[in-house]
Protein backbone atom coordinates (compact mmCIF):
# COMPACT_ATOMS: atom_id res chain seq x y z
CA UNK A 1 0.00 0.00 0.00
CA UNK A 2 2.69 2.60 0.97
CA UNK A 3 4.30 1.91 -2.76
CA UNK A 4 1.06 2.53 -4.19
CA UNK A 5 0.74 6.11 -2.16
CA UNK A 6 4.61 6.63 -2.85
CA UNK A 7 3.49 6.37 -6.68
CA UNK A 8 0.72 8.16 -6.48
CA UNK A 9 2.35 10.79 -4.68
CA UNK A 10 3.67 13.80 -6.54
CA UNK A 11 7.79 13.76 -5.97
CA UNK A 12 7.75 17.59 -4.80
CA UNK A 13 5.38 17.02 -2.26
CA UNK A 14 7.01 15.40 0.81
CA UNK A 15 10.90 14.79 1.66
CA UNK A 16 10.75 10.80 1.00
CA UNK A 17 8.66 8.59 1.15
CA UNK A 18 5.20 8.86 2.82
CA UNK A 19 4.30 7.20 5.69
CA UNK A 20 1.31 5.09 5.29
CA UNK A 21 -0.72 4.03 8.52
CA UNK A 22 -3.82 1.79 7.97
CA UNK A 23 -7.02 -0.17 10.31
CA UNK A 24 -9.97 -1.77 9.35
CA UNK A 25 -11.65 1.59 8.16
CA UNK A 26 -9.04 4.28 7.24
CA UNK A 27 -5.67 4.83 5.62
CA UNK A 28 -3.84 7.54 7.36
CA UNK A 29 -0.89 9.29 4.73
CA UNK A 30 1.54 11.13 6.28
CA UNK A 31 3.97 12.95 4.65
CA UNK A 32 7.56 15.20 6.09
CA UNK A 33 7.26 18.58 4.53
CA UNK A 34 10.58 20.51 4.73
CA UNK A 35 11.10 22.69 7.34
CA UNK A 36 10.80 26.39 6.52
CA UNK A 37 14.31 28.36 7.17
CA UNK A 38 14.02 30.92 9.56
CA UNK A 39 17.14 31.45 10.71
CA UNK A 40 19.52 30.23 13.38
CA UNK A 41 18.35 33.10 15.88
CA UNK A 42 15.13 32.53 15.29
CA UNK A 43 12.60 31.70 18.38
CA UNK A 44 10.54 29.07 18.67
CA UNK A 45 7.04 30.83 17.86
CA UNK A 46 8.69 32.39 14.92
CA UNK A 47 9.63 28.26 14.18
CA UNK A 48 6.05 27.61 15.06
CA UNK A 49 4.63 30.08 13.02
CA UNK A 50 6.70 29.64 10.38
CA UNK A 51 5.74 25.51 10.10
CA UNK A 52 2.13 26.38 10.56
CA UNK A 53 2.49 28.41 7.38
CA UNK A 54 3.90 25.85 5.26
CA UNK A 55 1.24 23.02 6.53
CA UNK A 56 -1.52 25.74 5.60
CA UNK A 57 -0.06 26.73 2.55
CA UNK A 58 0.58 22.75 1.47
CA UNK A 59 -3.10 21.60 2.54
CA UNK A 60 -4.39 24.53 0.24
CA UNK A 61 -2.38 23.94 -3.17
CA UNK A 62 -2.71 20.46 -2.82
CA UNK A 63 -6.42 19.91 -1.93
CA UNK A 64 -7.39 18.94 -5.04
CA UNK A 65 -5.16 16.29 -6.24
CA UNK A 66 -5.07 14.67 -2.50
CA UNK A 67 -9.07 14.56 -3.26
CA UNK A 68 -8.28 12.56 -6.39
CA UNK A 69 -5.50 10.32 -5.25
CA UNK A 70 -7.89 9.69 -1.81
CA UNK A 71 -10.72 8.52 -4.31
CA UNK A 72 -8.81 6.59 -6.37
CA UNK A 73 -7.40 4.79 -3.04
CA UNK A 74 -10.82 4.23 -1.81
CA UNK A 75 -12.09 2.31 -4.52
CA UNK A 76 -8.80 0.29 -4.86
CA UNK A 77 -8.32 -0.34 -0.44
CA UNK A 78 -12.06 -0.32 0.21
CA UNK A 79 -10.91 2.36 3.29
CA UNK A 80 -11.26 5.84 3.71
CA UNK A 81 -8.23 8.06 2.71
CA UNK A 82 -6.63 11.00 5.90
CA UNK A 83 -3.87 13.17 5.08
CA UNK A 84 -1.68 14.79 7.52
CA UNK A 85 1.98 16.11 7.74
CA UNK A 86 4.98 17.14 9.54
CA UNK A 87 7.01 20.04 9.55
CA UNK A 88 9.76 20.52 11.67
CA UNK A 89 7.86 20.42 14.76
CA UNK A 90 4.85 20.47 13.81
CA UNK A 91 2.31 17.82 13.04
CA UNK A 92 -1.08 18.30 12.00
CA UNK A 93 -3.75 15.92 10.88
CA UNK A 94 -6.43 16.72 8.42
CA UNK A 95 -9.72 14.98 6.77
CA UNK A 96 -9.18 12.00 9.54
CA UNK A 97 -12.06 9.75 10.48
CA UNK A 98 -13.90 9.77 13.23
CA UNK A 99 -14.77 5.56 13.73
CA UNK A 100 -17.60 5.23 16.20
CA UNK A 101 -16.28 2.09 18.47
CA UNK A 102 -19.02 0.64 20.66
CA UNK A 103 -17.88 -0.36 24.27
CA UNK A 104 -19.50 -2.32 27.53
CA UNK A 105 -18.54 0.41 30.28
CA UNK A 106 -19.12 -0.57 34.25
CA UNK A 107 -20.42 2.30 36.89
CA UNK A 108 -16.07 2.72 37.95
CA UNK A 109 -15.45 3.85 34.19
CA UNK A 110 -18.75 5.55 33.53
CA UNK A 111 -18.11 7.70 36.50
CA UNK A 112 -14.38 9.03 35.16
CA UNK A 113 -16.04 10.30 31.95
CA UNK A 114 -18.29 11.44 33.63
CA UNK A 115 -15.66 13.14 35.83
CA UNK A 116 -14.26 14.25 32.78
CA UNK A 117 -17.21 16.31 31.83
CA UNK A 118 -18.38 17.83 34.55
CA UNK A 119 -14.83 19.30 35.15
CA UNK A 120 -15.53 20.66 31.46
CA UNK A 121 -12.38 18.65 29.81
CA UNK A 122 -14.80 16.59 27.25
CA UNK A 123 -18.25 17.09 26.35
CA UNK A 124 -19.61 14.03 25.80
CA UNK A 125 -18.69 10.58 27.44
CA UNK A 126 -17.34 9.66 23.69
CA UNK A 127 -15.09 12.50 23.97
CA UNK A 128 -13.67 11.92 27.37
CA UNK A 129 -13.18 8.07 26.27
CA UNK A 130 -11.13 9.75 22.97
CA UNK A 131 -9.35 11.82 25.76
CA UNK A 132 -8.43 8.77 27.55
CA UNK A 133 -7.08 6.78 25.13
CA UNK A 134 -4.91 9.96 23.92
CA UNK A 135 -3.23 10.48 27.29
CA UNK A 136 -2.38 6.71 27.35
CA UNK A 137 -0.96 6.97 23.71
CA UNK A 138 0.58 9.70 24.83
CA UNK A 139 2.18 8.82 28.45
CA UNK A 140 3.04 5.16 27.33
CA UNK A 141 4.27 5.22 23.39
CA UNK A 142 7.31 3.13 24.20
CA UNK A 143 5.41 0.47 25.95
CA UNK A 144 3.15 0.65 23.02
CA UNK A 145 5.81 0.43 20.68
CA UNK A 146 6.98 -2.32 22.36
CA UNK A 147 3.88 -4.10 22.23
CA UNK A 148 3.23 -3.49 18.56
CA UNK A 149 6.88 -5.14 18.23
CA UNK A 150 5.87 -7.94 20.12
CA UNK A 151 2.69 -8.65 18.08
CA UNK A 152 4.49 -8.58 15.04
CA UNK A 153 7.09 -10.49 15.83
CA UNK A 154 4.42 -13.36 17.23
CA UNK A 155 2.39 -12.62 13.55
CA UNK A 156 5.80 -13.42 11.92
CA UNK A 157 6.46 -16.75 13.61
CA UNK A 158 3.11 -17.55 13.35
CA UNK A 159 3.19 -17.49 9.58
CA UNK A 160 6.39 -19.85 9.47
CA UNK A 161 4.31 -22.71 11.77
CA UNK A 162 2.72 -25.03 9.88
CA UNK A 163 -0.61 -24.22 8.32
CA UNK A 164 -4.35 -25.39 9.23
CA UNK A 165 -5.17 -28.51 7.81
CA UNK A 166 -8.89 -27.35 7.63
CA UNK A 167 -10.01 -25.16 4.44
CA UNK A 168 -11.44 -21.78 4.70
Amino acid sequence: MTGWFTGAIPDEWFAGAPEVQVDGEEILVLGELAAPDVGPDAGDETKEAAEAGRIKRFREETRDHRIRIAEDAEMRFRRKVSWGVRCGESEQLFTIAAVPVMTRLRMPERRVLDTLIAAGIARSRSEALAWCVRLVAKNESEWMSELREAFAHVENVRSKGPKSTRES
